[in-house]
């Protein structure tokens, strides 16, 4: 009897003893599920935080997008200032500019640009800023000078614009009659006005809109600088309530209304490209010459754009701007330029003038570039 329960009572501490050893396993078991789910939260924290890169990526793109389907599409003209050379008085050059002035405005031309052919790019800050002390200025300082004082309202040319001999004959041109071209008895949400040297009692800057009164603006501005200033509701030009400067482009943004155009010079045909103001250049380059390809203007698609060019050779044509240009050099105007057309096929006379063929391009360019801007709006 008493052997058999010291069997039992070893046994039973056999029992113990190999359940005390096997303690530890299940504590392993556990361990490693803990660790893998250490693992499982490491890759949802790292897919978290892609989700959440996308997702701030894809953000900033929407604005992006949503910035560019804001900007407003411009169309620019580029031609060369040797059509002046052309004119056989300065009275003739004058009127010249006017019709180059003129069809810009009936189009709505955001910009022009006047280029010079000279070899290689230069930035001649005489031609950008005209020299006026140069009193018998021909080519592009004239036609520049020209095209901005027809461009700038009447009631500000006085004060922008000091007495030179190219403006000799401006008298006897036809105004743009533009929208921003404001009477004095109009008012508008918008006005353009210069700066001037006296403040107000409020130490503000005083601005002539053109108006009976001038206004205040609360920003210290430079004497002599024109700005587009944003009019408001109020009429009472008798209080003194500051007005704000506006982008010259905000009056289109906000109604659509054409508020002229800016004027740009380039030293050769690259740089008209090079230098582009729009941010990310011109995406469509179109030329036009007697050698461009014909097409019907019912039958021309031109992609959507933000920002074309068309561009106008001077007397000898787009060929012999790209072949002094050396930035250019051994390129073809089809390389060149996106489209290269004809605008103007059969033509009667022997040579179409620039500043004629401004008019019939434009022309023919106007349903191509309405279908290509409602497909931007769609």
């Amino acid at each position: 009897m008493a052997k058999k329960k010291k069997r039992a009572r070893a046994e039973a501490e056999a029992e113990a003893e190999a359940e005390s050893q096997a303690e530890p396993q299940p504590q392993n078991e556990v361990e490693l599920v803990v660790n893998g789910d250490f693992h499982d939260n490491e890759k949802k924290k790292k897919t978290k935080k892609k989700q959440q890169k996308k997702q701030t990526n894809k953000a900033d793109n929407d604005r992006e997008e949503e910035a560019a389907a804001k900007e407003i599409p411009t169309v620019t003209i580029a031609l060369a200032g040797s059509i002046i050379n052309n004119a056989q008085s300065l009275e003739l050059a004058t009127r010249l500019a006017g019709q180059i002035a003129r069809a810009a405005t009936i189009f709505r031309i955001d910009e022009v640009v006047v280029f010079d052919n000279k070899s290689d790019s230069v930035n001649d800050y005489s031609v950008t800023e005209l020299d006026s002390s140069d009193e018998n200025e021909t080519g592009a300082p004239f036609l520049i000078r020209i095209l901005r004082y027809l461009e700038t309202p009447q009631y500000l040319r006085k004060a922008l614009f000091p007495k030179h001999n190219s403006l000799r004959f401006v008298g006897v041109l036809p105004p743009l009659d533009a929208p921003h071209h404001l009477r004095k008895h109009e008012w508008a949400p918008y006005r353009e006005g210069v700066t001037l040297k006296e403040r107000s009692p409020d130490s503000g800057t005083l601005v002539d809109v053109g108006l009976h009164k001038h206004v205040v603006i609360d920003q210290v501005v430079e004497p002599g600088t024109r700005v587009t200033v944003a009019m408001g509701t109020n009429r009472n030009l008798d209080t003194d309530l500051p007005r704000e400067i506006a982008s010259p482009s905000k009056p289109r943004e906000e109604s659509g209304m054409y508020w002229g155009y800016r004027v740009r010079y380039a030293s050769n045909l690259s740089s008209v490209f090079k230098d582009c103001p729009y941010k990310g250049g011109y995406d469509h380059l179109i030329g036009t010459s007697e050698h461009g390809l014909i097409v019907n203007s019912s039958d021309l698609t031109i992609p959507t754009f933000r920002h074309l060019l068309i561009a106008f050779g001077g007397l000898a044509g787009l060929e012999e701007s790209i072949e002094e240009d050396n930035n250019l050099k051994g390129k073809n105007a089809q390389e060149v330029f996106d489209s290269y057309l004809n605008t103007c096929p059969h033509q009667g006379s022997r040579t179409i003038r620039t500043e004629e063929a401004i008019l019939i391009s434009l022309q023919y360019f106007q349903e191509p570039i309405s279908r290509a801007l409602q497909r931007v709006e769609v």
